[in-house]
């Protein structure tokens, strides 16, 4: 199973330091381009995008998110920090275990 990265350049140097491959995209066009060939690719198990990114194919996305269960989508926020109203990771795993971190 491989991870997959979509997001702003900085985001895509950053993970593929790890050895994490990745596509950057700066508009819709190449995000669903990018988010498209990784759905394609049956051995990646968790797609990581960040949330501006996925705010631009947002439909897709979530159309996704809700009908499948493999492989997971996770947003993440890029160097910009996060989004407003989003949960930031601390919140997210406090209510995933149920326990103030």
């Amino acid at each position: 199973m491989r991870y997959f990265i979509i997001g702003d350049e900085d985001a895509i140097l950053g993970f593929g330091l790890v050895g994490v491959e990745g596509k950057a995209v700066q508009n819709a066009e190449q995000a669903q381009e990018a988010f498209s060939t990784a759905l394609e690719q049956s051995d990646i198990g968790i797609i990581i995008i960040t949330e501006r990114v996925a705010d631009l194919i947002r439909p897709q996305v979530d159309r996704f998110i809700f009908t499948r269960n493999f492989p997971l989508i996770v947003e993440i926020p890029d160097r910009l920090g996060p989004l407003e109203g989003k949960p930031g990771i601390r919140e997210m795993v406090n209510q995933a275990i149920g326990i103030k971190l």
